[in-house]
């Protein structure tokens, strides 16, 4: 039987920017025929649901004419359940290399207009060999998931081909990026390729993921949920964390993968390249009115950040994921730059569970390729409570002090008000490695808050006063001006300077500069036993 081509959402102008030429001619004449994919009338729909087929997102990320396709014409090995009657070329994903700003990169795009996009034994292996040859170029990776989940038909070689993917996806961590854009449905064992990668993008009210989906969950546990409330692109983004960044549609999607691409280099031993910059006036008189008068007003962080950084560079990570730590990638001086910041704004900037993890997980991402971190200060301790404790908030606030402390990238911090407790020490301190460290005038570096610490300290002299209340709030303000200043810390070493706020951009530019040729050797060792 004459095999159909599987290249969904084809049309003829695009031809010389998709195909392979040895395969052009053979194409052209099926197109000519109306053998698109899986079906004209199923690419339509796909477009009804504001889907974009497989080549349309190749097309969006792709700078035009440079996608070279490899392995167009493969098809499935499968013999039974009438699957030899339904061979499409291609098997249901699209793979190649091409550029994006000029920058190579490879993809892959799930058809799911063949067999739902589902994961046979050869789709697998295009896959595969797209991987290989991202690791061995040192070039991204992208994959644009849109799958019903592993062929049926193929048993156990479709999960052999999810492993085998797997296994690829941990091999390449660390060695190149890679970046999941969910465009559909992704469940089963194929979440799995995605939480290896280091970015996981979804589009919203169109994509989800779960490993085990709606139908299953009643039967075990009886509940009745959606696939959007089990695992749509808000719920990760905002319960789980599963997904860093949302678009409201794929074109959206598309464009987030090509900025993000930007901050980051092709490979570990690569540099981010940087964009040309004229240095200028970098003082920013609109940072010395941001810290509120009373240490215990909130602030927007983002603001301070704004500040800091080139105009319109910050590029949010997991902004609705616990909320009261900020991470992001942002330009200094043209210079790329990863931001992790505590957010007043949110629980008063504490760490807890979430936090730390949405913490460490960026942080080493920049340290794996190559990206100085920035480390902004503002937190009043760890989240105390039986929650916290109980769900391990040791093991897990212990993710983000590893992770600093094991960084060797460029580190600078800059404490902006509070510092206290075992917190001052896991963000960024001096103690666990930072390069550089600023405090602005406003900074309070401490066990502990005036009040807690007063009322310990000075418990017998409160007591015994007259009025306690107004003898609390002396020795309140006694404590703060001895202890709660960046100038004992100073004094010590242990903050390299108290600058500014006006200044800060200056004094950061001026020490990334100084620190770009920064070597760190660390202890020889198979690899760290990170607190997982």
């Amino acid at each position: 039987m004459e095999k159909t081509i599987g290249i969904a959402g084809y049309e003829l102008k695009n031809d010389k920017q998709f195909l392979m030429k040895p395969n052009i001619d053979i194409l052209r004449e099926k197109i000519a025929e109306g053998k698109l994919g899986g079906g004209a009338e199923r690419n339509a729909t796909q477009h009804k649901k504001g889907k974009l087929t497989a080549r349309e997102r190749i097309s969006l990320l792709m700078d035009p004419g440079s996608f070279e396709e490899i392995g167009a014409l493969v098809v499935h090995r499968t013999k039974d359940f009438g699957m030899e009657e339904q061979q499409f070329y291609g098997d249901g994903v699209i793979t190649g290399y091409g550029t994006v700003n000029g920058r190579l990169l490879y993809v892959f795009a799930q058809d799911f207009t063949v067999f739902g996009g589902a994961l046979s034994e050869t789709h697998a292996e295009k896959i595969c060999k797209i991987m290989d040859l991202a690791m061995k170029t040192g070039a991204p990776m992208i994959g644009l998931n849109d799958s019903g989940g592993a062929r049926i038909q193929e048993g156990v070689r479709s999960l052999g081909g999810y492993a085998d993917i797997f296994y690829r996806n941990v091999m390449a961590s660390g060695v190149i990026p890679q970046i999941s854009a969910i465009m559909g449905p992704c469940a089963g064992g194929a979440v799995y390729s995605p939480a290896i990668t280091d970015f996981t993008l979804m589009v919203e009210n169109s994509s989800y993921m779960f490993v085990t989906g709606p139908n299953v969950v009643k039967t075990v546990t009886n509940e009745e949920v959606s696939s959007e409330e089990l695992g749509g692109a808000a719920t990760h983004a905002t319960k789980s964390g599963v997904a860093h960044l949302t678009a409201v549609n794929d074109v959206e999607c598309i464009e987030a993968v090509k900025k993000l691409l930007g901050y980051m280099p092709q490979n570990c031993e690569d540099v981010v390249p940087k964009i040309p910059y004229t240095l200028a006036d970098e003082t920013r008189d609109c940072l010395e009115k941001i810290i509120p008068e009373s240490r215990n007003q909130p602030y927007d962080i983002r603001d301070v950040i704004t500040g800091i950084c080139d105009e319109t560079s910050f590029f949010e990570i997991h902004k609705d994921y616990a909320e009261n730590l900020v991470v992001g990638f942002a330009r200094l001086a043209g210079r790329s730059i990863g931001i992790v910041a505590n957010q007043p704004m949110r629980l008063a900037g504490v760490l807890d569970i979430d936090s730390s993890k949405k913490g460490a997980r960026f942080t080493r991402f920049c340290d794996c390729f190559n990206i100085p971190l920035l480390v902004l200060v503002d937190v009043p301790g760890f989240l105390p409570g039986t929650d916290q404790e109980w769900n391990g908030i040791i093991t897990n606030g212990a993710k983000l002090l590893y992770a600093l402390s094991e960084a060797t990238v460029p580190r600078v911090t800059v404490i902006t008000r509070k510092a206290y407790g075992g917190a001052y020490d896991v963000m960024n301190s001096k103690h666990i490695g930072a390069d550089m460290n600023f405090a602005w005038p406003t900074a309070e570096i401490a066990v502990m808050g005036a009040k807690g610490a007063s009322e310990i300290i000075f418990k017998k002299e409160i007591a015994e006063a007259a009025d306690p209340a107004k003898k609390l709030l002396e020795k309140e303000a006694e404590y703060a001006a001895k202890f709660a200043t960046p100038y004992l810390a100073a004094e010590r070493g242990f903050i390299d300077e108290v600058i500014e706020p006006k200044d800060t951009r200056k004094k950061l530019i001026k020490a990334y500069a100084m620190l770009e040729n920064k070597v760190a050797k660390r202890p020889r060792k198979k690899h760290g036993n990170i607190p997982l």
